[in-house]
């Protein structure tokens, strides 16, 4: 059995679901799977716990071969030694805690089983309730009940499935603290699959979005969201200020790109290889934006300045959402402000104000041929 191995996947298939997927996945690591529904994400962790077969490739944890297409070698969910838990918790209902726990501790002695579980829900954080079903249990505790059952297996990998969806704001945030927490005393690959950017953000070392059965990029979350492959991939990420823009010149010494937004003239720092004149779209993430004061200058030394109307100011707790269009060309800034520099600056509905565009955070895009 595997013991602190990476995991490494190449399959494909094309019925009955389309599905290309090449990646690695190390021990100790968090590897969030993301994509909208439909897209192959849940295929895709079913294929790695050997619930389903593709119709070719391979996939390896350490030395052993889980599956080889044209070996005919496909080892079960049992051989493979993983611990699942699926999105809606797979619990037995007439089971308690302890005996769910239990129930996935095949390859422990008998006798060593129910301390083995005990010590599980304590990790967890659900001791005093081991004998309580699940309908007894809340939405966290649900969950982390089937947590402790797919860790006590000792697995050679960990893959969940939506595994914050059916539990609310308040217990999904501490559940985050806990499986960062826990992430720390793995040394196991951690597969996660999400439709979530911000869980994705949070919690994985790694990334991977997958949409229609193909991955449109993998790497660290951070980097995919500033340095997202095409328009596509922006727009997965949630990204919303995409522009059309025109080369005017290009520094490739010092890896500056000048190109226009309408009349205006925008500073990039990376030069990618592009032609003067050559029409691009480009994209800015959140961060990338900064607001003036209305009632003082604070943005003399930016490049990157716009003049833009204040649309619309939506409050939504700690962050508010504001639309701004750029004056005199009608291109719409959307932008996530906290609501306490909303106030600071005086911004609302019906004003005009200044912002910058951070030269470091804006992205050319890769434009796919059609």
């Amino acid at each position: 059995m595997p013991r602190h191995a990476d995991l490494t996947c190449d399959i494909s298939q094309t019925l009955p679901i389309p599905l290309k997927a090449h990646f690695s996945c190390q021990a100790g690591e968090v590897l969030a799977v993301v994509g909208p529904s439909g897209g192959g994400k849940t295929t895709l962790l079913r294929m790695i716990a050997g619930l389903t077969l593709p119709q070719q490739g391979q996939i390896h944890c350490g030395e052993q071969l889980w599956f080889d297409a044209q070996q005919s070698i496909s080892l079960t969910p049992q051989q493979r030694h993983i611990g699942y838990m699926p999105q809606h918790f797979g619990l037995f209902p007439h089971l308690s805690a302890l005996d769910n726990v239990i129930s996935g501790l095949d390859h422990v002695p008998k006798a060593l089983r129910k301390q083995r579980a005990l010590d599980w829900l304590e990790r967890v954080n659900l001791h005093g309730l081991p004998d309580r079903l699940p309908a007894q249990l809340s939405g966290g505790q649900r969950q982390r009940v089937a947590l402790a059952r797919a860790l006590a297996r000792e697995p050679a990998i960990l893959l969940l499935d939506e595994p914050f969806s059916a539990v609310d704001k308040e217990t999904r945030e501490r559940l985050y603290i806990e499986l960062a927490r826990l992430k720390q005393q793995l040394s196991i690959p951690v597969i996660m699959v999400t439709h979530d950017i911000h869980e994705a953000l949070l919690l994985a070392d790694k990334m991977i979005l997958i949409s229609q059965g193909r991955m449109l990029q993998q790497g660290k979350p951070f980097e995919v969201l500033s340095h997202p492959n095409d328009e596509a991939v922006a727009r997965q990420m949630g990204l919303r200020n995409i522009f059309d823009g025109q080369v005017v010149s290009q520094d490739i010494e010092c890896n500056i790109t000048q190109f226009t937004l309408g009349d205006e003239l925008i500073v990039c720092d990376s030069a990618p290889t592009l032609e003067i004149g050559q029409a691009i779209r480009w994209v800015i993430p959140n961060q990338g934006i900064r607001f003036n004061a209305i009632s003082s200058g604070r943005l003399c030394k930016s490049i990157n300045k716009l003049e833009v109307f204040i649309e619309s100011v939506l409050i939504m707790g700690e962050s508010s959402r504001v639309i701004a269009s750029v004056v005199g060309i009608g291109a719409i800034i959307n932008a996530d402000v906290p609501t306490h520099l909303v106030q600071k600056l005086s911004i609302a509905a019906g004003v005009q104000t200044t912002i910058a565009l951070k030269s470091d955070q804006i992205h050319i895009l890769n434009i796919r041929d059609s």
